[in-house]
């Protein structure tokens, strides 16, 4: 054989080598090898898992959210980290249960103090992302976001609500117009008498992708203020939902059950809250049409997700309860799924196959380790894991073990006492640890927890609660 066709036939066996080395490689690799996504987070305040229609509301209409959640891998499973806001945010912000020598703090971690290999917003910036956070923020001052590493912010700072979500934002509608809340920077400047607050913000998230640097990727973080207290609406949505109210037929369902030391709402019968969902709706819709309007939507990766279950109870102080949770058990400040519960919708066009995730069992200190796994070959040692190879189907976590820890009760405000709570693969349990009360529940066959099996299944009980305390041991 001549020399040049040795040399030729040589070389093309190494290049076909080569290629099925480079092939094989990309089939057992988690993720492929692709340009970094934008990414928008959209996170709702007090938006409980049944409050949208895609989740089986029949008074609230949410079109434009039911549409991205038939796009995306929508997560049945889904759990907030603390059933309040506070706590819950850090645990989504750190990757971390909210549990810090032995206890939640109840107003304003130490966000600036967690070091740069902790932190993934920083981790995000050395990756070549824009930051930006909208919204409620909760967890310190304005400047807590930047030393957090927030290139950006608007409208974000103590402010854990609205003192009015009709400008003027920052005076109250009554009395002598005043307000011990923290009121909110930025908002008041740049918008005029009527406005309304969602829509203020949403302009400016718009404002601001519009006006990124083309050449990098994005990832901004917009946190509704809504639907938190305090409930008010546009008049003509106020009005419309009034009427629909009206002609709805509850049944024989009750408006209230008594529960913990207070009341349970069991009818999503507010007109106004009804109105404000709606309001969030069209604003999520705006957003979603910015990023087609742009040609980015296929390479933009949204969630959607809420901070814990809908205001649905009060206690020893009757006060004006939102929503309903039902049928999932109580609400907002409670271990029950109710309270705990969450939609999380994640999409991203052409990566992640659109399907309803009924199995695994997933938190909101999950999210960033899955942004970062997906931007970064960086990985963080925190609570938190990446469900990335969830959203590729290639794994379930159906049998996962996790755990609650709500030690800042409000038997006054949402009826709730002091709870700590294991969920391991289809069972959980809630011990509250003052009294010595425990409750097991299997929630795949009871997923409205109305069946305690803990004297039934005495070994499981024992079993689970000594996982329980191993774990807060250690904090």
């Amino acid at each position: 054989m001549h020399l040049n066709s040795l040399f030729v036939m040589k070389r093309l066996l190494f290049l076909i080598i080569i290629s099925l080395v480079l092939g094989c490689k990309s089939l057992i690799s988690s993720k492929p090898s692709i340009k970094k996504p934008n990414i928008l987070i959209i996170h709702v305040d007090d938006l409980g898992y049944h409050d949208l229609s895609s989740n089986g509301s029949k008074i609230y209409q949410t079109p434009n959210i039911d549409k991205l959640a038939g796009e995306s891998v929508s997560f049945t499973n889904a759990y907030a980290n603390y059933p309040r806001c506070v706590p819950s945010r850090f645990a989504m912000m750190t990757g971390n249960y909210p549990v810090q020598n032995g206890d939640v703090p109840d107003d304003g971690f130490e966000m600036k103090n967690i070091p740069y290999e902790k932190n993934f917003i920083k981790q995000l910036k050395a990756e070549g992302y824009q930051t930006a956070y909208f919204g409620k923020w909760h967890l310190g001052s304005e400047e807590s976001l930047s030393e957090f590493g927030y290139d950006y912010s608007f409208g974000a700072g103590h402010s854990g609500s609205p003192i009015s979500f009709i400008h003027p934002f920052n005076k109250q509608k009554w009395g002598n117009g005043k307000s011990k809340k923290v009121p909110i920077p930025d908002v008041d400047e740049v918008s005029k008498e009527g406005d309304y607050l969602m829509d203020v913000m949403t302009d400016n998230v718009i404002k601001y992708i519009k006006n990124t640097d083309k050449d990098k990727p994005f990832m901004a973080m917009f946190s509704f203020y809504a639907v938190h207290q305090p409930l008010e609406a546009k008049e003509e949505d106020i009005r419309r939902n009034k009427e629909e109210i009206k002609n709805f037929d509850f049944g024989d369902q009750p408006e209230f059950i008594i529960e913990g030391t207070g009341r349970t709402k069991m009818r999503q019968n507010h007109p106004k809250y009804a109105a404000m969902v709606e309001t969030m709706d069209d604003n999520v819709g705006r957003l979603l049409q910015l990023l087609k309007q742009l040609e980015i939507d296929d390479n933009t990766l949204v969630i959607f997700s809420s901070d814990h279950g809908g205001l649905s109870n009060d206690g020893t102080k009757k006060r004006d309860l939102a929503t309903s949770n039902f049928p999932l058990r109580a609400g907002k400040g409670w271990l029950y799924d109710g309270g705990i519960k969450v939609p999380l919708f994640v999409r991203w066009n052409n990566h992640f196959k659109p399907k309803r995730e009924n199995q695994s069992i997933v938190m909101l200190m999950d999210v960033f380790p899955t942004l970062l796994d997906i931007a970064s070959d960086t990985s963080l040692k925190v609570d938190g894991k990446s469900f990335l190879p969830i959203l590729y189907n290639k794994e379930t976590w159906d049998d996962r073990t996790v755990y609650w820890h709500s030690s800042k009760a409000r038997p006054v405000n949402t009826g709730d006492t002091k709870s700590s709570a294991i969920r391991m693969g289809h069972y959980k349990l809630i011990h509250w640890y003052e009294t010595n009360k425990v409750e097991l529940y299997n929630i795949i066959e009871d997923p409205y927890e109305k069946i305690n099996i803990a004297t039934m299944q005495k070994q499981l009980t024992n079993t689970l609660l000594k996982k329980l305390k191993t774990w807060k041991s250690d904090f």
